[in-house]
């Protein structure tokens, strides 16, 4: 069995030993629940890292979005670089799910654009956890989602060896029947062309290496991993599994079994239309469904396959569905990463998915089947976790109720220690916010303002403009690739101050930043909550003169834990430099003044971001392009998808809105 081997110039230093080895005993002690609570820039990843090698078991470790999953997999594949390190996210550059508004009478039919790269990577994840442990699988909450039966997939992999006995047309109609697709002209994954006597295989999991299958007569005579483009032999080997090109594959008996039970469900839910007397949507479903069957019936898949998972899967309705967690062995370790944030997400994927599929369902678009097609309900998420370790600066209410340990991680490789935090009246804070912002800028410092409202961060800003400070304003309304310049020039010097309501997003890197100011601490709230405050102190630790001053009349309890839990990790800090003579220094990042992107830069400037910059700034236009199409607002999201597509890469669509949005009338 490989074993986990980490790459890395340094050693764990700090918290980090002892943080290691407490939660590598409690896992070993079988604790099921665990708390790393660890300061931003502490190293959590390497202790993870660290972890995972002491265990030796295949780890999951869940992100709360694509952007914090993308960091982690490129971190945990430097320290891995021998092991299998998989991302395993939702495949959909662009996705609008199909959805019926009754009071409106209208139907949207569902419309995506799949990312082949991302698919391949998803392949990847679940061959490497059918061949072997040494994996780390870095997911988003996507693998909550449905994804088809393991123990299917892993009986349909072909399975060949140098020697056996098997006919050329019996090979390949195994590989038709795993969803492989004969292409003698173009290779492409999950495709299979034909010579003679030799069969190429591109398997769903590779874009680059191929499997050349050389036959004579009913034996395999030799497999070779080749090139693609060069078809250079790279290695030859006795045995190769190749896993279907879908996660959905099944086999014709069963398939058949499946449409024999689509097909009585159907009978049994026309039958109360009519009962009922819906008539139209008796027809309609009766229409949609009988397309699929014969769909399925000639070629073995159809559009939306997925709304019949359960019958494929053999699930009784409303038993969970099969999803990644279900890929892994038992005895998996699992790291939700800033758990604050991604557990209360977790938690709200079933209820989103349920509501907008009963119109479907009560309309006649779609079986009750559809029901079953959903993301893991958070008792049954749950229930295939074997132990967790929930990561956060911030840990929420759930995780420390759980927690058989909480192990704390508060010293910084760098010695930076947690900001010093000054509480003022909140009578004149702004003219106290004035003098505080003329001694940072110069100083050659920058400072974030945070407001409770997007009119008092508007009324702020401009009056700061109109005494010649040089002050953004960053909201909600400003697209991504502005928000991305606006932090960029921040960095750069190009204006001293940045307003905004929530400047705590995660990831948000700015060493320059020497002070930050929360006006109003003292109006309890989300934005003012103890995991809030503490998140935007935050933002000033990574700078050695970094300050928060809290403009409060009043302190509220969220204030008092804050103030006492950031001077409580203070003293341990200030202990720990003084022990071992540490100097703290500012965090030294660079800002790039050009940043090439791997193919094509957005007309509008991307290329000036970074890689990290151009993940998030991604990540954000999808978010906003979700929200415009759940809102129907066609224009916006189409405009907001190209946007997406120019910063991968790709060329953006020209879409028919028309042909997207269906609008039925009822005849009266």
């Amino acid at each position: 069995m490989s074993a986990f081997k980490i790459h890395s110039e340094y050693q764990p230093t700090g918290d980090q030993p002892q943080a290691i080895a407490a939660l590598t005993e409690g896992v070993e002690k079988g604790f099921k629940h665990q708390v790393l609570l660890g300061v931003t820039g502490s190293g959590k990843t390497f202790t993870m890292a660290n972890i995972i090698k002491n265990l030796n078991r295949p780890a999951l470790v869940i992100a709360h979005n694509k952007t914090l999953a993308a960091q982690l997999a490129g971190e945990f594949r430097e320290f891995f670089p021998e092991n299998a390190v998989g991302y395993f996210v939702s495949y959909y550059d662009y996705y609008q799910p199909e959805a019926y508004i009754p009071s409106t009478d209208t139907f949207i039919e569902k419309d995506s654009s799949v990312n082949d790269e991302i698919d391949r990577m998803r392949h990847s994840a679940t061959a490497w956890l059918a061949e072997r442990r040494d994996v780390v699988i870095v997911a988003s909450v996507s693998c909550i989602y449905g994804l088809g039966d393991p123990e299917e997939y892993e009986s349909l992999s072909v399975s060949l060896r140098e020697g056996m006995e098997i006919d050329r047309d019996e090979l390949l109609r195994r590989l038709v029947e795993i969803q492989y697709e004969r292409n003698d002209f173009e290779q492409e994954r999950g495709s299979f062309r034909v010579r003679g006597d030799v069969v190429e295989i591109i398997p769903a999991a590779s874009n680059e290496k191929a499997l050349r299958i050389e036959l004579f007569g009913d034996e395999i005579e030799r497999i070779a991993e080749v090139e693609i483009v060069s078809g250079h032999v790279l290695r030859y080997l006795a045995h190769v599994m190749i896993f279907p090109a879908s996660h959905y594959a099944t086999s014709r008996d069963k398939l058949e079994r499946c449409i024999e039970n689509i097909e009585s469900d159907l009978a049994a839910r026309l039958e109360e239309f009519k009962a009922e007397g819906k008539l139209l949507e008796a027809q309609r479903l009766e229409q949609r469904t009988r397309y699929d069957i014969e769909m399925l019936r000639e070629i073995g898949y159809c559009t939306g396959i997925e709304n019949y998972s359960r019958y494929f899967d053999g699930r009784a309705p409303g038993e969970a569905p099969f999803t990644l967690l279900d890929y892994f062995p038992k005895d998996f370790i699992l790291f939700i990463d800033e758990s604050h944030a991604t557990i209360p997400q977790i938690r709200a994927m079933y209820n989103g998915d349920a509501a907008r599929k009963r119109s479907l369902v009560d309309y006649g678009f779609r079986l009750p089947a559809a029901f079953d097609n959903r993301p893991l309900k958070f008792h049954e998420f749950e229930q295939r976790v074997n132990q967790a370790i929930y990561v956060s600066a911030t840990p929420g209410p759930y995780e420390m109720e759980h927690a058989s340990q909480v192990v704390e991680q508060i010293i910084r490789p760098t010695g930076l220690i947690d900001p010093e935090i000054i509480v003022r009246p909140a009578t004149n804070q702004v003219d106290d916010l004035l003098g505080e912002i003329r001694k940072v800028a110069e100083a050659g410092g920058r400072v974030l303002v945070t407001t409770l409202t997007k009119r008092m961060a508007e009324s702020l800003t401009s009056y700061l403009r109109e005494l010649e400070v040089r002050v953004e304003y960053l909201h909600s309304d400003v697209e991504t690739l502005e928000r991305i310049k606006l932090i960029r020039s921040l960095r750069l010097g190009e204006y001293d101050v940045l307003v905004g309501i929530n400047l705590l997003r995660e990831g948000l890197d700015l060493p320059e930043v020497s002070l930050v100011a929360i006006l109003d601490a003292d109006k309890e709230g989300f934005l003012r909550s103890e995991t809030s405050l503490i998140q935007t102190i935050g933002r000033a630790a990574r700078n050695v003169d970094g300050r928060v001053i809290m403009y409060a009349d009043d302190i509220t309890d969220s204030m008092m834990r804050a103030i006492q839990e950031t001077n409580r990790r203070r003293a341990i800090q200030q202990a720990y430099n003084e022990e071992h003579g540490i100097t703290p220094q500012t965090v030294r990042s660079a800002v790039r003044e050009l940043m090439e992107i791997s193919r094509t830069p957005d007309k509008d400037g991307a290329g000036g971001m970074s890689e990290e910059e151009r993940l998030m700034a991604i990540d954000r236009l999808e978010e906003q392009m979700l929200a415009a199409a759940g809102n129907l607002d066609f224009e916006k999201a189409a405009k907001l998808r190209d946007q997406m597509l120019a910063l991968r890469g790709e060329k953006p669509q020209a879409t028919n809105e028309k042909s997207r949005l269906t609008r039925r009338r009822r005849k009266k």
